[in-house]
């Protein structure tokens, strides 16, 4: 399999709502987010899979050497091949895919989310570094796009968060912050067999209400001359705004009711959200996440 294949492959496979943002793009722009996407993919896993501490170090550690042969021209893996294609046609930052890593690295060394600060540091190095190197390809003038990518990844982590707190919470990780656990006097018990009866929905509710700030807070920073070459980001928003929303109506109890948005319902959100953009530049149409 080539190493195109391999990428679009994994990108597909993997579920994930950013293809859906992906399908829009023109085919050298969608190449290289599938070679990025795939990158996250590939070290996202060995977070999530490996539970050897030592093999996972190790993994990760090939990936940390493969960032350096990617950037001399002589990748190994079917990856790290289509990044190298992807970095010689984009500017692609190699530090923004270190700080990847390093949140990869706090994921398998358990580090524990003591306060906002290591959250805020947490979700940047998965998701704003992330977001920052999308806009690279996606391309933008305004550098007040910087500021809108990784609000916009703050938003989509907090959101992931929420989503994914129980089965987290299984596996020993715990991304709501430790003060404010202590501020609801919230055990880590609590939050495994999902104790509704006490102040968790409380606590759950206030990490809803940043991830609406924080989308909020992307949208207000976007600039008008980007708005049309970022419209894959807000494509993605609204795909993940829409988890969010269904987040509240079931008042976060994911215990009871883990939420889920069908792939075809993904598609509906992201093609209304990319014809209502289409339309938005000659309209001047608000920006909207709701679809």
């Amino acid at each position: 399999m080539n190493p195109q294949q391999y990428c679009l492959d994994k990108t597909r496979g993997s579920g994930s709502s950013f293809f859906y943002a992906f399908l829009f793009l023109p085919e050298e722009k969608r190449r290289a987010m599938m070679a990025l996407y795939a990158f996250c993919r590939e070290v996202d896993d060995i977070a999530d899979e490996v539970s050897d501490q030592q093999v996972a170090l190790t993994k990760l550690g090939f990936w940390r050497e493969e960032l350096g042969r990617i950037f001399q021209d002589k990748p190994r893996h079917p990856v790290g091949k289509e990044l190298n294609w992807a970095r010689k046609h984009f500017p692609l930052d190699e530090e923004l895919l270190l700080e990847i890593l390093d949140g990869m690295l706090m994921d398998i060394q358990h580090l524990p989310i003591l306060k906002s600060s290591d959250l805020s540091l947490y979700a940047y190095r998965v998701a704003g570094a992330v977001g920052l190197l999308s806009i690279e390809i996606f391309g933008y003038t305004e550098r007040g796009s910087r500021n809108f990518a990784t609000s916009l990844g703050e938003a989509l982590q907090l959101t992931n968060i929420l989503r994914d707190v129980s089965v987290d919470a299984r596996l020993g990780r715990i991304y709501l912050a430790q003060d404010d656990r202590i501020r609801h006097k919230i055990s880590d018990q609590a939050i495994k067999n999902g104790d509704m009866s006490g102040s968790l929905p409380e606590l759950l509710k206030e990490y809803g209400d940043k991830a609406e700030a924080a989308y909020q807070q992307a949208l207000d920073a976007l600039p008008d001359a980007d708005r049309e070459s970022l419209r894959p980001s807000l494509v993605m928003a609204a795909i993940y705004h829409a988890y969010l929303k269904q987040l509240k109506a079931i008042h976060f109890d994911v215990w009871k009711q883990p939420v889920n948005i069908l792939p075809i319902h993904k598609m509906w959100i992201a093609w209304r959200a990319w014809r209502y953009e289409k339309k938005a530049g000659k309209s001047r149409r608000p920006l909207r996440l709701d679809f």
